[in-house]
């Protein structure tokens, strides 16, 4: 879609008055010439499907089709915004509301702000429903990729609730938490692959340069070499021979096991498998939970019905376990059972979770304590992820130079025996 948007009043300190902006959305439409021939297809700028109709008629054109070139069907499938952009788009949308305009105002207001095309031509696609009487929510279905589904069912319960600026700010704390959380784990695991990266092309390089220029200098002294420059020599001479086919052979493997685990039954034994891992287990199940635990806060604070807000936060887990539990969970909150008792029977929560689940149905606060737990475990997360990878540097790093070390000392040990041999 190329939108088009008209009038930008800035004067000085003047406030931007949002009705004096106009998105003109694009349409794409079919018709036949009033001449004549084979049907043309185009597309126009116009304020309504109706408008664009009058515009075409003007020119000569007898419409047989008109669609808004705003994303849809399977192009809006496809449009996606990464987490900061959303998140902040959604504290613009919370800030706008709460300044008191409408959604149609803050629509054209966002998209006279917004840098990118794709970002202009969801708003676009939004005041388009929204304009045609479609409330925000079922608005924003036409964009799953960009609104998941708990964003909407948190913009539904805001609608139906009238405290949508309230819901808005919350969700904008919720995806700016989690998007630095996210950050957290992703640079603390940047030093490490760091470190294994290097090391490994150091080890690579002595292999494949290094140990080939010492073998001319062994083979003309004509000794019994030692045993642990023997293991070298054959080690170097492997990466070279099949080095190229054992690569290719694991980048075979990797896409093999990607696709085969696309295959529902075998990614849930692989979930179920990893959470068995001794620390990488954990830190999953602890990252999963907190998200699941914030993600059902700020749902049941914003009046989602509980089985309504289960469906939603199984969606941000990302473990298929876990998912399973969450499931098994809702089936027995419908039959009656409570939050507390369901989450222990699954036998797949934390012990503090359920602590505070059970104090939260007891007290009417599950809501408040729902977000504490999700606060402790975050941060329980933070200390586990840090205190791993800090271990994990030095960890590497003593590894690598102990390859390093010996690599030196296989190359270095005939040199050592023909030194004692003159003399």
């Amino acid at each position: 879609m190329h939108d088009k948007i008209v009038a930008h009043p800035r004067v000085g300190d003047k406030p931007l008055n949002p009705k004096d902006l106009f998105i003109v959305p694009a349409y794409r439409y079919q018709a036949l010439a009033a001449s004549g021939g084979p049907a043309q297809t185009g597309q126009i700028d116009a304020e309504s499907p109706r408008h664009a109709r009058s515009l075409l008629r003007e020119q000569g054109w007898h419409v047989l089709s008109l669609e808004l070139a705003a994303a849809q069907g399977a192009s809006a499938q496809r449009l996606k915004l990464g987490g900061a952009e959303l998140s902040t788009l959604t504290r613009q949308f919370s800030a706008l509301l709460d300044a008191g305009l409408t959604i149609d105002e803050l629509l054209v207001v966002l998209a006279e702000q917004a840098e990118q095309g794709k970002t202009r031509q969801i708003l676009a696609g939004l005041r388009h429903d929204v304009l045609a009487g479609l409330p925000l929510s079922s608005a924003m279905d036409q964009f799953p990729r960009v609104f998941p589904l708990l964003y909407r069912t948190l913009v539904k319960a805001g609608e139906e609730s009238g405290r949508l600026g309230a819901v808005m700010a919350r969700l904008a704390d919720y995806l700016e938490a989690r998007g630095e959380l996210n950050s957290k784990i992703t640079m603390a695991f940047i030093y490490p692959a760091v470190v294994i990266g290097v090391s490994l092309l150091v080890i690579l390089g002595m292999l494949t340069w290094v140990v080939p220029q010492m073998v001319q200098v062994f083979e003309s002294a004509k000794q019994t070499l030692p045993l642990l420059t023997r293991l070298l020599l054959w080690s170097s001479a492997a990466v070279k021979t099949i080095g190229p086919y054992l690569a290719l052979g694991l980048l075979l493997a990797g896409v093999a096991a990607h696709r085969a685990l696309q295959d529902p039954a075998l990614q849930l034994r692989f979930h179920r498998w990893r959470l068995s891992w001794p620390v990488l287990g954990y830190l999953d199940r602890l990252a999963n939970t907190a998200r699941f635990a914030s993600t059902l806060s700020i749902l049941v604070g914003s009046g989602v019905p509980l089985l309504k807000a289960l469906t939603a936060a199984e969606g941000v887990m990302s473990n298929r376990q876990l998912q399973l539990a969450v499931g098994e969970v809702a089936g027995q909150v419908r039959e009656g059972v409570s939050l507390a008792r369901a989450m222990k029977a699954a036998n797949e929560f934390p012990p503090l979770l359920l602590h505070l689940v059970a104090s939260g149905e007891a007290t009417g606060r599950l809501a408040a304590m729902l977000e504490r737990a999700a606060s402790e475990q975050s941060k329980e997360l933070d200390r586990k992820v840090t205190t791993f990878t800090s271990l994990l540097g030095p960890l590497m790093v003593l590894v690598m130079g102990a390859i390093v070390m010996l690599i030196v000392l296989a190359i270095l040990l005939p040199v050592f025996e023909m030194n004692q041999l003159v003399k």
